[in-house]
């Protein structure tokens, strides 16, 4: 009896949560919102509670269809926080439209009757090259309120769906360091390959204390992401006042409550927690101060990196991570040349081609136009503007090992949870059918004879 009025407090809950979601959408804004459905039934033995994510019916054969749906059913918001990008959005726009800009070129006559999709990253065998990449705060595209239960009444909520989808799929996930499922709790509902993506703190004990973590629950490789001493610019979060809900990884040694009178409280979080001195140059600067900042006048940003802002890491912090963990480091954010050579030299187990997806440094290249730039004597991955199987066809004859995918699975987890996670993560099935239309039955046969770029087709005409 416990267990039932705890299930039907559930329901109510997700009913109220529909009701104050469907309030918060604009007046003016046509689209209906689907409450979630709930079902009782009555088994031999003991009752079943089902709950259906499902918030508008209809076959969805593409991302940009996901992400209309995702468009309808999320708080406007969280929406925003999902899709939007730094300043003038030029980045992110352009990341997907770039793809569109390289034409394909296909072999005709070539036996295709079977299709080998599979590939291994850092020798952990996927069924296609590609992968999940580390983005935030899952449960705000999927929330506990709106999770679906199975038989043993365990939730399949945020991250821990994603990670389900990407077991399912066989296939690699980038757990983010910003995510609303604890380390622990994703690495025990699969058994999916895990990566462990990485922000460098202030507080190096914090850091340490993940890492930590990570590998004791089984994750593969640290992702460290280089790009984002300081979070960009999104205006869309200004404006929403975005919040930042505690994240599950840090209770009790980092809180997200912080105080911001101006802007988005995700920004003011990241302020006052990143480590914003890391760098590529050996900088020594004495006199950090504390990160308890008061301002009576002008910028409480300008006062906060003027008191607190350590320019004095270097790559020897790459050595300090090396030495707190036996996992491979991939670093995250390499968009030229020389940062990759760099890499290399400091002996990282492989690169994330990625602009942060828009959203940090707005007029940074665009992932696809620096792809075969930074390839090298390490695995090269892109992740940023993908959005159909031909995408990741476009990338591999580039010069990539694979791609991942970050958005598109939200906009999944969104519209159906782990089912339409893995729907999303199906662009496989895409990409199977443009290996076979170009005449590549195997990962291996793609060359960057099959693609040709837009600076190569003006060659071509002069």
């Amino acid at each position: 009896m416990g267990v039932m009025m705890r299930l039907r407090g559930r329901m109510r809950a997700a009913h109220n949560y529909r009701v104050k979601m469907q309030r918060t959408r604009s007046s003016n804004d046509k689209n209906i919102y689907a409450c979630t459905s709930a079902q009782f039934f009555r088994t031999t033995k003991f009752w079943v509670f089902l709950v259906s994510s499902h918030r508008i019916n209809g076959l969805r054969t593409n991302v940009n269809e996901f992400r209309e749906l995702a468009r309808q059913v999320l708080p406007k918001m969280y929406y925003d926080f999902f899709t939007g990008g730094a300043e003038d959005q030029h980045t992110l726009k352009q990341n997907v439209d770039a793809f569109r800009r390289i034409m394909l070129r296909p072999r005709v006559l070539v036996d295709v009757s079977r299709i080998d999709m599979s590939t291994t990253v850092l020798g952990y065998k996927i069924s296609a090259p590609i992968m999940i990449a580390s983005t935030a705060r899952h449960q705000l595209a999927h929330p506990e309120d709106t999770a679906s239960f199975n038989l043993l009444f365990i939730f399949t909520t945020g991250e821990v769906a994603t990670a389900r989808a990407a077991a399912a799929c066989n296939t690699v996930m980038v757990l983010s360091n910003m995510s609303t499922c604890t380390v622990e709790d994703v690495a025990s509902s699969c058994n999916a390959v895990r990566f462990f993506q990485l922000y460098v703190y202030k507080r190096r004990v914090i850091s340490a204390q993940i890492v930590q973590r990570a590998e004791k629950s089984g994750y593969k490789a640290i992702v460290l992401t280089v790009d984002a001493p300081r979070l960009g610019r999104t205006e869309a979060d200004i404006k929403n006042r975005m919040v930042a809900p505690q994240l599950k990884n840090f209770e009790g040694i980092l809180s997200t409550d912080v105080n911001s009178d101006e802007g988005s409280k995700v920004e003011a979080f990241v302020k006052e927690t990143f480590d914003a001195s890391l760098c590529w140059e050996l900088k020594n600067f004495e006199g950090i101060l504390s990160t308890d900042v008061n301002s009576d006048e002008g910028s409480k940003v300008e006062a906060f990196v003027k008191e607190t802002f350590d320019a004095s890491l270097c790559w020897e912090d790459i050595e300090w991570l090396k030495s707190i963990t036996n996992l491979p480091i991939l670093i995250k954010g390499v968009l030229t040349h020389e940062v990759a050579r760099k890499a290399v030299e400091v002996g990282v187990a492989g690169i994330f081609v990625s602009n942060h997806g828009g959203c940090q440094l707005d007029y940074t290249p665009t992932t696809i136009s620096v792809v075969d730039v930074v390839g090298g004597k390490v695995p090269v991955l892109l992740d940023g503007g993908v959005r159909r199987g031909t995408d990741v066809f476009k990338a591999l004859a580039l010069g990539a090992q694979a791609v991942l995918i970050g958005r598109p699975v939200i906009y999944g987890l969104a519209a159906n949870g782990e089912r339409c996670g893995r729907r999303v993560i199906v662009l496989k099935d895409e990409f199977e059918l443009t290996m076979t239309l170009c005449g590549c039955p195997g990962v291996m046969d793609i060359t960057r004879s099959h693609v040709r770029t837009e600076c190569e087709k003006l060659h071509s005409m002069l």
